[in-house]
C-alpha cells in the first residue's frame, strides 16, 4: 500500500528518484526529466526490464524522490547520491582498485608532488589516473630529476627559520625550501613548469633545457651543462613513453570493446598532439541494453574526478541524454565540451585505434582471468584433499591479532573468494574482554564474536536458523551481510595452541564442524584440530603459497589497524594532559606542525603563531613535551 501511495505522489517534474527496500536501504538511484512517467515505468506489467533491474524492482518497498529545477541539476544530484549510497543495482566498475594519480599540493607555499590513490577536492592539482603503477613510479622518478620539487610532509611557510636539509637536497631531487635557500616565488616557477609538462606543454620545456645546456657549455660551466644534459635525457625518456598523433589539440578518445558480458573502456588522453596516458576500465554487462547506462555512469564518474576536462571527447556513441551531459561538462569545466562520434577522417582513425587497443586489452584480461580460474581450481582441489573438506573452498577467512604488551589489542579478519581478496568483506575488531598479553584469548574472543554475529544475522534475516559449518549463507540477504556467510575454510595464524583456542570458541557456538586450519610461521607447518602431527608441504606448493598469502594479509591488516590506534593514542594523550588544550586547539597544533615531535621541536614564538595559543599555553606545551 505504501509503495502505491509513493507512486501516486511522484510529480511530473525533473529530479532524482531513490528505490528503497523494506529496511530503507537504497537499492537504486536514477534521474529523469519527468519523474512520474519514468518511475511508474518500472512497475508496469508490460515493462521489458533488464534482469538486473527486474530483480531490483522485486525488492522495492518504497520510492523517494527529490525534485530539481532542471535535468542538469538532477544529473549532478544523481551523481552525488550514487557516490554517497553506492546502491547495489546501479552499474559500477567490476573491480574496486583505485588507480594512482600524481598530486601537486597547490595550497602550500612550497607545493609537494607525490603519488596518491584517490583524488580529492582540496585545491590540489591531480594528473591521471595511471593504469600502470610501476610505469608511473618510473615517470615520477625521472620527472624529479627534471623538476626538483619536495615530496616530504614538512609544514613549510615562507620566512621560517632554516632547517637541516635531507638527502634529496644533496642529490639534487629537492631545492631545499626547508633551508631557506629558495623563495616561494622561485620554487613555484619549477612547479608551474612541472604542471605545464604534465598538461602536454613539452616542446617549450625541452627547447629551454637545450638552450641552457648550450649556454652553460659556451660559458665553460661544464658541471652546469652536464646537469642540464642529464635533465634533458630524463625528459626524453619520459617523452619516449608518449606517442605523437597526427591530430593536434586536446581530447579524450574512448575505445569501446565488448566480449560476451565483459566490457572495457580505454581512455586515450591526447594533449597538444601527444598521447600522454591511457587507462582501462572494466565493466560486467548483464543485458545489452545496459551499454548506454554504463557509458553515462562512466562519463559522470570519470570526469567528476578530473580537474581539467578537454574540449573534445570522442566515442563510438553517446547516451540519449547527451545534451544534459554536454551541459554538465560545460558547467564543471568552465568551457564548451563537444561529444563527438566521428565517422570519417583523422578523428575517426583515432577512435578506431582506441577501439582496437581496447579489444586487445580485453582479450588479454579474459585470458589472464581464465588462467587464474584454472589455476585456482587446481588449488581448491588440493586444499579439499589435504583437509578432507566437504567441498572445494570457495571462501577462506584469515584471522590474526596485534597488540603491544597487551595495549591497543586488535584483531583482523580478511576474506578471500576464488583465490582473490574481497576487501569490502574485511573486518576489524577491538579486543574488549582480555587483559594483559594473551594472544590465545584474544583470538578466541575474535572468532567467537565473528561467528556469534553471523548466527544472529542469519536468524534475523529469516535465512538459515541452524548452523551450517563450512557452508555459505542461503539467501540473497545473507550473502550481502557482513558475517552471515560462513567460510569454507577458516585460517588462523598460529599452531596447535591457537587452533585449540579457536575450536573452543566454535564448539561453544555449536560450530565444531567448521573447517579450521592453523599455519605456524616458524616452519610453515599446518595444524588441524585433533591431529597430533602437523602437515608439512614443499615451499613451492601452490596451496601452501595461497595460505601464506592469506595469513600474511591478515597480519598486515591487523598490524595496520593497531598502529593507527597507537598513533591516535600517542598523538592525543600528550596534548590532552595540558590544561587549556581542547579538541580545537589540539587540531590546530597538529594541522600546523603535523606531529607531536614537530610540536616539541618548535620554539615559543612559532607555537604562538597557532590560533588560540597564548604565551602561557606555549610555555606549558614545551614544558609538558
Amino acid at each position: 500500500m505504501a509503495l502505491k501511495e509513493d507512486l501516486e505522489a511522484v510529480p511530473a517534474k525533473p529530479g532524482v528518484y531513490l528505490m528503497l527496500d523494506r529496511e530503507e536501504k537504497v537499492l537504486y538511484v536514477g534521474k529523469a526529466a519527468s519523474l512520474r512517467p519514468r518511475v511508474r515505468s518500472y512497475f508496469q506489467p508490460s515493462a521489458a526490464l533488464p534482469p538486473r533491474i527486474s530483480r531490483m524492482v522485486e525488492q522495492v518497498a518504497r520510492v523517494d524522490f527529490i525534485t530539481t529545477s532542471s535535468e542538469l541539476e538532477a544529473l549532478a544530484l544523481e551523481s552525488n547520491l550514487i557516490k554517497e549510497y553506492r546502491p547495489k543495482y546501479n552499474v559500477k566498475l567490476r573491480d574496486d582498485k583505485q588507480y594512482p594519480w600524481l598530486k601537486v599540493t597547490m595550497g602550500e607555499d612550497f607545493p609537494r608532488v607525490y603519488i596518491v590513490r584517490r583524488p580529492q577536492k582540496d585545491g590540489s592539482r591531480y594528473f591521471g589516473p595511471y593504469t600502470d603503477a610501476g610505469a608511473l613510479r618510473e615517470i615520477f622518478r625521472l620527472l624529479r630529476k627534471v623538476f626538483p620539487i619536495r615530496t616530504c610532509k614538512k609544514k613549510l611557510a615562507g620566512g621560517e627559520k632554516a632547517q637541516r636539509p635531507c638527502l634529496n637536497f644533496h642529490i639534487g631531487r629537492c631545492p631545499g625550501p626547508c633551508t631557506g635557500r629558495i623563495t616561494p616565488e622561485t620554487y613555484r616557477d619549477t612547479v608551474q613548469d612541472l604542471i605545464g609538462f604534465l598538461e602536454g606543454k613539452t616542446e617549450k620545456l625541452s627547447n629551454a633545457l637545450k638552450r641552457e645546456m648550450e649556454k652553460a657549455a659556451e660559458d665553460q660551466e661544464y658541471e652546469k651543462a652536464a646537469a642540464y644534459r642529464d635533465k634533458l635525457r630524463a625528459l626524453e625518456r619520459v617523452l619516449a613513453r608518449q606517442t605523437v598523433v597526427s591530430v593536434a589539440g586536446e581530447r579524450d578518445v574512448l575505445g569501446w570493446a565488448r566480449q560476451e558480458n565483459d566490457l572495457l573502456i580505454q581512455v586515450l588522453q591526447i594533449r597538444r598532439g601527444r598521447l600522454i596516458n591511457k587507462v582501462d576500465f572494466y565493466f560486467v554487462l548483464e543485458d545489452p541494453e545496459e551499454e548506454e547506462e554504463i557509458l553515462r555512469r562512466f562519463l559522470l564518474q570519470y570526469y567528476d574526478e578530473q580537474d581539467r576536462i578537454p574540449r573534445e571527447i570522442l566515442a563510438p556513441f553517446f547516451p540519449g541524454d547527451r545534451g544534459t551531459l554536454v551541459a554538465w561538462l560545460r558547467e564543471k569545466s568552465g568551457h564548451a565540451v563537444a561529444l563527438l562520434c566521428p565517422k570519417r577522417g583523422e578523428k575517426w582513425q583515432l577512435l578506431r585505434m582506441a577501439g582496437e587497443n581496447a579489444a586487445v586489452r580485453l582479450a588479454e584480461e579474459a585470458r589472464r582471468r581464465r588462467q587464474e580460474e584454472e589455476g585456482y581450481a587446481e588449488v581448491q582441489g588440493r586444499l579439499q584433499e589435504l583437509f578432507a573438506l566437504p567441498r572445494p573452498p570457495r571462501r577462506i577467512e584469515g584471522f590474526d591479532v596485534s597488540n603491544f604488551h597487551g595495549d591497543q589489542a586488535v584483531a583482523a579478519m580478511v576474506v578471500f573468494e576464488e583465490g582473490r581478496p574481497r576487501k569490502d568483506a574485511y573486518r576489524r575488531f577491538r579486543i574488549h574482554g582480555v587483559e594483559g598479553i594473551n594472544d590465545l584469548a584474544m583470538l578466541e574472543e575474535t572468532v567467537r564474536r565473528r561467528f556469534a554475529r553471523g548466527l544472529k544475522e542469519r536468524e534475523e534475516s529469516g535465512g538459515l536458523h541452524t548452523a551450517v559449518p563450512g557452508g555459505t549463507a542461503g539467501t540473497e540477504k545473507e550473502k550481502e551481510s557482513g558475517f552471515a556467510e560462513f567460510p569454507d575454510l577458516l585460517l588462523i595464524d598460529g599452531g596447535k595452541n591457537q587452533v585449540q583456542a579457536v575450536l573452543r570458541a566454535l564448539t561453544g557456538l555449536g560450530l565444531a564442524d567448521q573447517p579450521l586450519v592453523g599455519l605456524a610461521e616458524e616452519n610453515e607447518e599446518l595444524f588441524l584440530p585433533g591431529c597430533g602431527e602437523p602437515i608439512r608441504l614443499p615451499a613451492e606448493d601452490r596451496a601452501l603459497r595461497l595460505l601464506e598469502y592469506i595469513r600474511d594479509e591478515a597480519h598486515r591488516f591487523a598490524v595496520t589497524y593497531h598502529r593507527t590506534l597507537r598513533q591516535k593514542k600517542l598523538t592525543g594523550s600528550a596534548l590532552d594532559r595540558i590544561k587549556g588544550i581542547g579538541p580545537r586547539r589540539k587540531k590546530a597544533l597538529l594541522t600546523r606542525f603535523g606531529s607531536i615531535r614537530k610540536i616539541k621541536e618548535a620554539g615559543l614564538e612559532e607555537l604562538m603563531t597557532v590560533e588560540g595559543i597564548t604565551e602561557d599555553l606555549a610555555r606549558a606545551i614545551l614544558e609538558e613535551l
